[in-house]
């Protein structure tokens, strides 16, 4: 089958960089490459998984999701997150993926612009050229962190909508309270809409998570059970909004998924409803890992400040993709700055979601590779 013409949506995407580092490597090599933690989902989440199983809990679910998962998140928001929203305002989602989708899709026209920051994650470029929007790039600044100063700078009357993501997937920053006011800020007199991305709320080493709802209703929070609880291949996610968003993403929503996972959703039931523990000592281990590596990485001679959140680094290095294509063919995958945008040039991500061992194993690779 020769000379199809796809559509120019997709032919203008690339397959995402750390999928494809991911895949070049060999199976025995090093993986500092992948965003997901390396724990197991804990007990109580998996039975409840079981129970709806033995229990035939196996058909569709209203749209927008099982009514006490969303009672569960309305409340988790109060609590978690100081702001207050309906269970109707909650819509679970197959993963944060599907929900950052069903927001740009219900917002963004062709032409219109969203504002990311660069380097920053690889799916928000993608989905916004699915819907025909622009990107516009924004640096970050020295505490690798978007600027509300420098999207100022950018914003323009076809702005329609600010993805703010903190703590921070490729740099591990973490916005302070005062940058959050100044987005609401921002979206209030400009009448564009935020589109906050917290999946690594728990996972703060520094400084607090703020979610940017409590200042402005011109939000969509989006968050997921995936990187909290251990539950990646679960795919559960839900996006929190007031009613005039929800209602527009919950026709996306219908079309393209129906409803998320039944099984799944009494899983993350269990998850937030449940013990916590799991939760924190997953944040503690994360944080013995950060220091080993940040300690190991300056002493070969790649600056990098201790990240404040997530699971990442992302050290100073010369040139980013020799450095990375090196490590992989010595068995250590990191991704290449490049991956996230023009602006990561001269710098690689290093995740730290795998374990000690493997840590310890990868900088004595680092040091004679490098």
């Amino acid at each position: 089958m020769s000379g199809k013409e796809f559509a120019q949506r997709v032919r203008d995407v690339d397959i995402s960089g750390i999928r494809k580092m991911f895949e070049a490597a060999g199976s025995d090599a090093i993986n500092l490459g992948l965003g997901q933690p390396d724990f197991d989902t804990p007990a109580h989440i998996r039975q409840a998984a079981i129970d709806a199983i033995n229990e035939g809990f196996t058909g569709y679910t209203y749209g927008s999701g099982i009514a006490e998962l969303r009672e569960a998140l309305s409340n988790k928001f109060r609590q978690d997150n100081n702001f207050e929203v309906s269970p109707d305002g909650i819509i679970v989602t197959s993963g944060a993926s599907e929900a950052l989708e069903i927001a740009l899709a219900a917002l963004v026209n062709p032409g219109d612009e969203v504002m990311i920051s660069d380097p920053g994650f690889v799916s928000y470029n993608a989905l916004t050229g699915f819907m025909g929007g622009k990107v516009v790039g924004v640096p970050l600044g020295e505490d690798l962190t978007m600027r509300p100063e420098y999207v100022l700078e950018r914003i323009t009357p076809k702005t329609k909508a600010i993805i703010v993501n903190s703590p921070c997937n490729p740099t591990g920053g973490v916005l302070s309270k005062a940058d959050m006011k100044a987005y609401a800020d921002i979206a209030d007199d400009h009448n564009v809409t935020l589109i906050s991305d917290e999946v690594y709320e728990y996972f703060i080493y520094e400084g607090e998570h703020v979610s940017p709802a409590q200042f402005t209703d011109n939000v969509i929070t989006i968050n997921a059970v995936s990187k909290t609880y251990s539950m990646t291949g679960w795919r559960v996610g839900y996006t929190a909004a007031n009613k005039e968003y929800t209602e527009q993403m919950l026709k996306v929503h219908q079309y393209v998924q129906a409803c998320a996972n039944s099984i799944a959703q009494k899983a993350a039931l269990a998850a937030i409803t449940g013990p916590q523990d799991s939760v924190f000592e997953m944040r503690d281990e994360f944080k013995r890992r950060r220091d080993v590596l940040v300690k190991g990485v300056n002493e070969l001679g790649m600056e990098c400040e201790a990240p404040k959140g997530a699971f990442y680094m992302f050290p100073k290095v010369e040139n980013s993709v020799e450095v990375a294509t090196k490590l992989i063919s010595n068995g250590v995958v990191v991704v290449p700055g490049t991956a996230f945008g023009q602006n990561g040039d001269g710098y690689i991500r290093i995740s730290y979601a795998t374990s000690m061992e493997d840590i310890n194993r990868a900088l004595e690779i680092m040091k004679k590779v490098l």
